[in-house]
């Protein structure tokens, strides 16, 4: 006897919602509460915060979540706190103290300093991060008492200001990355470079590609939406389409007989003195609605990722 498929849990919601982490919540916990919170049946998030930052993580739903890698790749921008004379293992207040001096940076140090580490650096990430060396997480190993030595790597830093010197032992600066850099590491070799040495004390991310901290809404206040109305009409209104993780994405127009080609995942050949003959990523719309991820070659327009939102 067949054996009868078990019913999905969770309600099919589309979209993306910008939610301002809080502190000491990692990024999974997040999707989890957001997950319950909307009932949804498909929830991922478009690149990690750790636990000890705040701000923007972008959270997709359903459908979203085909077009996350787009979010992932996009450059994010941080504004953090450096705490001079101390070095920890973490490179951020919540590790142990390796290294401390009593030298303190002037103002004019620190801007001679920061041209230096603007444009393709070689960065040598955290001990304590996600890197994986042979198979495992760097911060497992670390954690397991292992020696842990990563590799530098080129990272793109596209801006690195200094914004505040609020008190001799403190500095506050702003970062626009590219994908792959650490602020934590940013600090710790701002500190070397400086003689004083330095860790991260207080992050929070305000941009990630197209979704700012403006866009961004709390916890309490989804929690506030959730009790508004039994069907979650009021946290649905929330949601951006899914489109706008894809802004800088250049779009294709199809026909109705085009489009049900593509939604069944077949190539269509494109006509006409205007049809584009290569593009590496294009968003496929008919009737103005998302209907995949493409590209173009030789003339030919072929589907990646097709979007299942229903009511074609």
């Amino acid at each position: 006897m067949a054996r009868r498929r078990g019913k999905k849990r969770g309600r099919p919601v589309h979209g993306w919602l910008v939610l301002d982490k809080p502190l000491d919540m990692t990024s999974t916990e997040a999707v989890n509460v957001l997950k319950r919170l909307f009932d949804a049946r498909k929830v991922g998030h478009g690149g990690t915060l750790d636990p000890l930052a705040t701000g923007v993580l972008p959270i997709a739903f359903g459908e979203a979540t085909k077009t996350v890698q787009f979010v992932m790749d996009s450059p994010k921008t941080y504004r953090f706190t450096v705490r001079w004379g101390e070095e920890r293992s973490t490179d951020d207040a919540e590790g142990e103290v390796v290294k401390t001096s009593e030298t303190r940076p002037t103002r004019e140090e620190i801007e001679a300093l920061l041209e230096d580490y603007v444009g393709e650096i070689m960065q040598v990430p955290p001990t304590f991060s996600a890197i994986k060396v042979k198979g495992e997480r760097a911060y497992d190993l670390a954690r397991d008492g292992e020696d842990v030595r990563l590799q530098a790597r080129p990272v793109m830093i596209y801006d690195l200001r200094l914004l505040d010197m609020p008190d001799e032992d403190t500095a506050v600066f702003e970062a626009r990355t590219g994908k792959g850099a650490y602020v934590r590491a940013l600090a710790r070799d701002l500190g070397r470079d400086l003689g004083c040495f330095g860790h991260v004390a207080a992050l929070r991310r305000t941009a990630v590609g197209p979704f700012s901290e403006n866009d961004a809404i709390t916890l309490e206040k989804l929690e506030e939406l959730r009790h508004k109305d039994a069907d979650r009409t009021a946290l649905d209104a929330v949601l951006l389409p899914i489109t706008t993780a894809l802004d800088d994405i250049p779009a294709l127009a199809v026909d109705q007989q085009q489009a049900a080609r593509i939604a069944s995942g077949q190539a269509v050949l494109l006509r006409g003195a205007n049809a584009p003959v290569a593009e590496e990523t294009v968003l496929i719309t008919w009737k103005g609605r998302p209907l995949a991820l493409g590209t173009v070659q030789a003339g030919q327009l072929k589907p990646k990722r097709v979007f299942n939102l229903g009511g074609r």
